[in-house]
């Protein structure tokens, strides 16, 4: 269906695992580990992701409406807007999606007596629009702009969590082991999302390199050609695997599991490596791509490593 492939449901549906996984498969988990009763009902952490679902639909949206021109060049074959989909329908479906995102935000801001959780979503969708129409066109600020949307998914739901919990317990709530422990564990997914999320679109920027070209985006592959930008991913994701093993070292929990060992390595580091070896020897459009869907597999691994960690509480 056009309009399942104009929100990108695959990723909307890896961003909602990851907030339901992150809550019902680490977060409460730590929370029983530290004898606290979770106090955020069901119905308000789905509406939570509702509206982080809805508004990351609204930017795809909105993303697809001023891309028409370069995807006619980068992906004619799949382009939606204006072949399958007229553009005012599309820019009415923004309009829906946005304000229904930031409406359930507000609510959620409203339930949880939170005024920065109505900051949040109402910039948010702002973020999106200024994305499409001028940051995607800037050298690397389009990309690290994405990293940290994504990066704040994961954050979203230990604060909302937390925020909850000091309605009933109190502020002392945020000096216990629990909250320490799931902030740390939260700012690792965090920041393996935000390094995963940055790599992957600059490889979409050299497989895109042409219709970016075209449209004056001056993006990283068009600023400093492919050969250059190629090291740079490389250099990211040698970061990523020494960022990795790193955190294996320091964390008792990840260095004292056989499974974390092994997840690392087939999972994490060999997908990893592989990648790397798909960039460097990629030089047609359709390896850029084979190397962008590969990234998104290791993100999912990435995601799916918080059933492990959350068995460390157990």
């Amino acid at each position: 269906m056009a309009f399942l492939r104009l929100i990108r449901v695959k990723n909307l549906i890896i961003i909602g695992l990851l907030q339901y996984l992150l809550r019902y498969g680490l977060m409460l988990p730590i929370l029983y580990y530290y004898e606290l009763e979770p106090v955020l009902s069901d119905i308000r952490f789905a509406l939570m992701v509702l509206a982080t679902i809805v508004l990351a639909a609204s930017g795809y949206v909105i993303n697809d409406y001023f891309d028409v021109k370069i995807d006619r060049v980068n992906r004619p074959d799949k382009v939606i807007v204006d072949r399958v989909i007229p553009r005012r329908t599309v820019l009415l479906w923004h309009v829906i999606l946005t304000f229904t995102g930031i409406f359930i935000g507000l609510s959620i801001a409203y339930f949880t007596r939170k005024e920065m959780y109505a900051l949040v979503f109402v910039l948010i969708p702002g973020i999106l629009w200024f994305y499409s129409t001028t940051l995607k066109k800037q050298i690397l600020l389009g990309n690290v702009a994405i990293a940290f949307l994504t990066a704040l998914v994961p954050y979203i739901v230990v604060s909302l969590e937390f925020a909850s919990l000091i309605r009933v317990y109190g502020e002392s709530v945020v000096d216990t082991k629990a909250c320490s422990v799931a902030w740390f564990w939260t700012t690792g997914f965090a920041f393996f999302a935000f390094l995963s999320t940055l790599s992957r679109e600059i490889i979409k920027d050299m497989e895109d390199v042409e219709g970016d070209s075209k449209a004056g985006c001056n993006t990283l592959p068009v600023a400093m050609g492919i050969d250059n930008t190629r090291k740079i991913v490389v250099l990211l994701t040698v970061f990523s695997i020494v960022a990795l093993w790193t955190a294996w070292y320091f964390v008792p929990q990840l260095r004292g599991s056989i499974v974390s060992i092994i997840y690392f390595v087939l999972l994490l580091t060999l997908p990893y490596l592989y990648l790397i070896k798909l960039i460097f020897k990629a030089d047609k459009k359709r390896d850029f791509y084979i190397a962008s869907q590969v990234s998104k597999f290791i993100m999912l691994f990435g995601i799916l490593f918080i059933i492990v960690a959350g068995s460390f509480f157990s």
